[in-house]
């Protein structure tokens, strides 16, 4: 496959959108032990796709003002994003402070790149693809070294007379996909609704006191992520090509049926939830590590494979009295292991679907469980290598986000890295299917296409 032509960008506005003057006082915001855990993360990368046929004048003059204003009295109510990460010296922890006149860094950008080629689902250049989302400014104050860093950042790229993407680089630290797809989801009510009443809109929780750090979690979460540093983000070789998988619905309920006729004699994945998510994670699991080793050679028998997936703990039995609007981080680490042998069989789909499922089911006998070590376990596996993970999940309900324009035509996450993550969402073209997002080098695309195809083939 050939390279895509060198698209060109000029930026046409640069601003801040700030919360309506007056309508917050200066806040710190406290960082729960759920948020430091996610200090060595690198900042979320999402994109949103629009079919949206206008000049950039049109865009400049007619909408841009009204994505503001919207923006503006949105974050009136969740004015973290409008705040700043400060991380001062040790032995002092990181906060969010927002202080009146904070704000959102907009930009606005015009591309004569191909908007319909962006938003398909064939591989795409992962560095053209990062070129629609901003970069975080960053600053240092003063001489103690204290560090500050806005929360989010919003880029929107306009395709004349074709479309319009909104990419957003934003700090997980401050908050987690729910609460980031409620801020999106909100935004865009305000925006469509043309109206100023947010009555009718659920309103983000902040009492971060409701998080009880009952094991001095915080302080060890903070202790072992400085130790390991902040991790970055856009180091993928030029060669990186980002490709959409959907599974259609048809395909993913075969998948759990086949999972069911192999193991019908196995009683406890009989006692198992065997979701969508469940066997997508497990096939992706399986997959992604017969595409490594494609690349990278086969490795023991006996070697550990490693999936990390998260858990959203709100209104969970021991988090009960935390709402579902909370805003901030609440999510539990979810790690599982399986020998080489064990996933590479002709079974081994099964196999990863009873170890995820399994693990999914013993958050009800308590999420924490394990807890003081999920960062360092995170670093050692991370570094050991071996590793699948995911980003997203089919529940955020990505292509629900309207700002008046219609549904985007495509949604992605685009901080992922190469072979070892993959992104999850609904599938946009029907209820029930899934859309998974894989970076992959260009010259290994023979061997993904491979890979996956014989994956695909097993569910029958």
């Amino acid at each position: 496959m050939a390279a895509q032509a060198i698209s060109t960008v000029r930026v046409i506005d640069q601003s801040k959108v700030a919360p309506p003057p007056g309508s917050v006082s200066t806040t710190t915001v406290p960082l729960t032990f759920f948020d430091m855990a996610w200090l060595f993360c690198c900042p979320m990368q999402r994109i949103f796709f629009y079919e949206f046929s206008c000049p950039t004048l049109h865009f400049t003059q007619t909408v841009l003002p009204h994505l503001k204003e919207s923006l503006s009295l949105t974050l009136r109510h969740f004015f973290p994003l409008a705040a700043n990460l400060t991380c001062p010296p040790p032995p002092y922890e990181p906060y969010i402070i927002y202080n009146q006149g904070d704000g959102v860094h907009v930009t606005v950008v015009e591309s004569d790149a191909d908007f319909n080629h962006l938003a398909g689902n064939h591989a795409r250049d992962i560095i053209t693809l990062r070129s629609l989302v901003p970069k975080l400014p960053s600053t240092n104050m003063s001489s103690d070294t204290t560090h500050v860093v806005p929360v989010i950042a919003i880029q929107f790229t306009v395709f004349p007379n074709s479309g319009i993407s909104v990419g957003m680089m934003f700090n997980h630290v401050a908050a987690d996909g729910r609460s980031f797809n409620h801020f999106m989801k909100f935004w865009a009510s305000v925006n469509s609704s043309k109206a100023e009443d947010l009555t009718s809109l659920s309103l983000p929780y902040h009492n971060k006191d409701i998080v009880k750090d009952t094991h001095g979690l915080s302080s060890m979460f903070l202790e072992q992520s400085r130790s390991w540093g902040t991790s970055s983000v856009g180091n993928d070789p030029s060669g990186n090509v980002l490709v959409t998988l959907v599974i259609n619905r048809e395909k993913i309920e075969q998948l759990k049926h086949w999972i069911a006729t192999q193991s019908e004699n196995d009683q406890e994945l009989a006692q198992i939830c065997i979701t969508t998510y469940v066997v997508t994670c497990a096939f992706m699991w399986v997959n992604l590590m017969k595409l490594q080793e494609k690349i990278n050679g086969s490795l023991h028998d006996d070697t550990c494979y490693n999936f990390i997936s998260i858990a959203d703990c709100r209104e969970r039995f021991e988090f009960s009295m935390i709402p579902g609007t909370y805003f901030g981080n609440c999510l539990a680490y979810i790690f599982v292991s399986a020998k080489r042998r064990e996933l590479m069989e002709e079974s081994g789909i099964v196999v990863a679907a009873k170890l995820i499922g399994r693990k999914l089911s013993e958050l009800g006998k308590g999420a924490m469980v394990g807890a003081e070590n999920w960062v360092s376990e995170m670093e050692k596996i991370v570094r050991n290598g071996s590793l699948v993970t995911v980003a997203g999940s089919p529940k955020f309900r990505v292509y629900d986000t309207d700002f008046g324009w219609g549904r985007p035509i495509k949604s992605e996450v685009v901080h992922i890295g190469a072979y070892g993550f993959f992104s999850l969402h609904e599938s946009s073209e029907e209820e029930g299917g899934v859309q998974i997002g894989i970076v992959v080098e260009r010259d290994k695309l023979h061997l993904f296409n491979a890979v996956f195809q014989q994956g695909l083939d097993i569910i029958h």
